[in-house]
């Protein structure tokens, strides 16, 4: 099946998407201008005040049918994915069979957006009186999506908003837009009411503008920086963000070795290492040090790097020639300060070679900030409460995850570690679609996640009567 022309149609200005692994062009898209902009955002407007009156079961029925016809192009967008932004086929796929498990949760969870009846008795004069308390759309959603998960990012923003009674304005990654783009024309297909999901195309410009216009809520996954730009262009409206990650894993003496090493690679060499909640930081416990690390460098050795569209390939090139260099940057930083480079630590263009290193100090760019690559940085243990102290005093808290079966460990880490989510024998890259998910301090304002962003996607209505 060919992938449908995108649907924008103010000319401007053209940008190109290039396959990251064989460098070649895919297509060329043209920059919504901001006049379109304001006349989507205004569209978007008239089928939200429609559409808030729709029943949870006609929502319902709009995001199944969405699921289905995903389900029917599955091949033809992962496809996409794979071309676009470099991800393994087998990856591909696998976030295509995630993005439609998000809608079908959103479409379920549609009919369960219940409030409550609170009586207000416990004042003066209120003895007689009820308060009834429900959830109504917001209105006009405004969704920025990074390039990493260009398909089931989306989802965790579309099924929410849908399911809620808005309608919603995508603005994919200039990186990664054409199977945002297919998503979207797909509605239109499902039965979508018109102008209830559009889309936007270009960079920061556009993003900017979509920020400004007169949307509802603004909901962003992608970089501190651009976040905090786009919180500012948006003013008074309420933002959901998730800002991404500086995730650790914490191995302890009794843990697993096998499971872990296991976790700790597959999790930091999907997309090759470029997921907000990615093993980044590997704290290793004196004990198990070396055997643990003895047991990594033999799976990284064996890692299957190189084609992405193979379907025995584990891991594909990074999105860009800029984001290789940068890779590479922080690992000479890293060694100068006097990190040890125990495999990898080359690049072939943008395909960098699966890296460990040891010994990396706290305050290099490799550990203190997110890197966006496959590069495992280790660093050694001795008590738990350092690591607590260590991973507080960073600028970023999304999640983190620890291999023990111990339980006093657990509810250390559980009551003192600053991050959004704690996984136990399991890696922080770990997420179910309906399960709150979202971080603290520079990791981002409010929760994804589709039951919860359900509720962030509406308003608290309160009738006393």
């Amino acid at each position: 099946m060919k992938l449908s022309k995108p649907t924008t149609s103010r000319i401007r200005t053209d940008f190109a998407i290039f396959n990251p692994w064989s460098g070649t062009l895919i297509e060329r898209l043209t920059e919504t201008s901001q006049l379109e902009i304001t006349s989507t955002v205004a569209r978007a407007r008239i089928a939200a005040a429609s559409f808030r009156n729709s029943t949870p079961f006609q929502r319902r029925e709009l995001l199944n049918s969405l699921a289905d016809l995903i389900g029917r192009d599955a091949d033809t967008m992962a496809q996409t994915i794979c071309s676009e932004m470099g991800k393994t086929i087998t990856e591909a796929r696998a976030e295509i069979r995630r993005a439609q498990n998000t809608l079908r949760l959103s479409a379920d969870a549609a009919t369960f957006l219940d409030g409550e009846v609170l009586h207000c008795g416990i004042i003066s004069g209120g003895v007689d009186r009820q308060a009834v308390v429900t959830y109504v759309p917001t209105g006009v959603v405004a969704a920025i999506t990074p390039f990493n998960y260009p398909v089931n990012l989306l989802c965790h923003k579309l099924g929410p908003a849908i399911a809620a009674g808005n309608s919603i304005v995508v603005k994919p990654s200039p990186k990664a837009p054409l199977a945002a783009d297919h998503l979207v024309n797909l509605t239109v297909e499902a039965g979508f009411p018109r102008d209830l999901v559009q889309i936007v195309h270009g960079g920061a410009d556009v993003a900017l503008g979509l920020a400004r216009s007169e949307i509802d809520l603004l909901s962003f996954t992608g970089g501190g920086r651009a976040g905090l730009a786009l919180k500012q262009a948006s003013g008074l409206v309420r933002c959901l963000m998730e800002l991404g990650g500086n995730d650790p894993l914490i191995v302890m003496h009794d843990a697993d070795l096998a499971t872990a090493v296991a976790t700790a690679t597959t999790q930091r060499f999907e997309i090759a290492g470029q997921s907000c909640a990615a093993v980044k930081k590997l704290y290793l416990h004196s004990a198990i040090e070396s055997e643990f690390t003895e047991r990594l460098l033999e799976v990284v050795a064996n890692y299957r790097h190189g084609d992405p569209a193979l379907p025995d390939t584990q891991m594909g090139p990074v999105i860009d020639e800029t984001a290789a260099a940068d890779i590479i940057s922080r690992l000479l930083e890293a060694q100068s300060g006097g990190a040890k480079l125990l495999f990898g630590g080359t690049r072939d263009g943008v395909m960098v070679k699966p890296t460990i290193m040891s010994d990396v100090g706290q305050s290099t760019r490799l550990f203190a900030t997110e890197t966006f690559g496959p590069v495992l940085a280790l660093r050694r243990f001795g008590s738990l409460d350092q690591v607590i102290t260590e991973l507080n005093a960073s600028a970023f808290g999304l999640q983190a995850g620890i291999f023990t079966n111990d339980h006093a460990a657990i509810r250390n880490l559980g009551r003192n570690l600053q991050v959004g989510g704690l996984m136990v024998n399991e890696g922080p890259d770990f997420r179910a679609e309906h399960v709150p998910f979202g971080g603290v301090k520079g990791s981002g304002l409010g929760r994804e996640g589709v039951r919860i962003a359900l509720r962030e996607m509406s308003e608290t209505r309160v009738v006393i009567d």
